[in-house]
């Protein structure tokens, strides 16, 4: 058996019958009617993830969760958009004060003004760029390696 690095480069010199024949092989099942190069990706995916490993069942559940949303509505989110709940109050201290911050739909309530980003307000309270998301413990820093 040849190495992964080699069968994926032999999908290059491969024709579009040849591509549909291995993608009811790795799939099993007929291969959708798209172009050769879009079976060629479909394909060299299958084959790394059955060496390495697939999607994490978090990865998988926010692709239903969009293909949900795509179905119902005909459009989706970033799946990095927050989902607070309206009413919920965010509760945050900053150089000895502490803020609140009220969810509105469509937008967010600060010392009672409105805002449309938790970024926004984040600026306002420190006076420098933060992810609103994060200034408030709603998301983690991204680790630099990777995590």
């Amino acid at each position: 058996m040849t190495s992964l690095d080699d069968q994926i480069a032999a999908l290059a010199t491969m024709s579009p019958a040849e591509l549909r024949a291995l993608w009811r092989e790795q799939y099993r099942s007929l291969a959708p009617d798209i172009g050769p190069d879009l079976l060629r990706r479909g394909i060299a995916w299958r084959m790394q993830a059955r060496v390495h490993g697939g999607l994490t069942v978090a990865t998988r559940r926010a692709v239903d969760k969009c293909l949900t949303q795509l179905e119902r509505t005909g459009e989706v989110g970033s799946p990095r958009d927050l989902a607070i709940k309206t009413g919920t109050r965010l509760v945050r201290s900053w150089q000895g004060k502490t803020y609140h911050v009220l969810v509105l739909d469509g937008g967010f309530e600060h010392d009672g003004r409105r805002y449309e980003s938790l970024s926004q307000i984040a600026r306002a309270i420190t006076g420098a760029h933060w992810s609103g998301p994060r200034f408030f413990g709603l998301r983690k820093r991204r680790s630099s390696l990777g995590g």
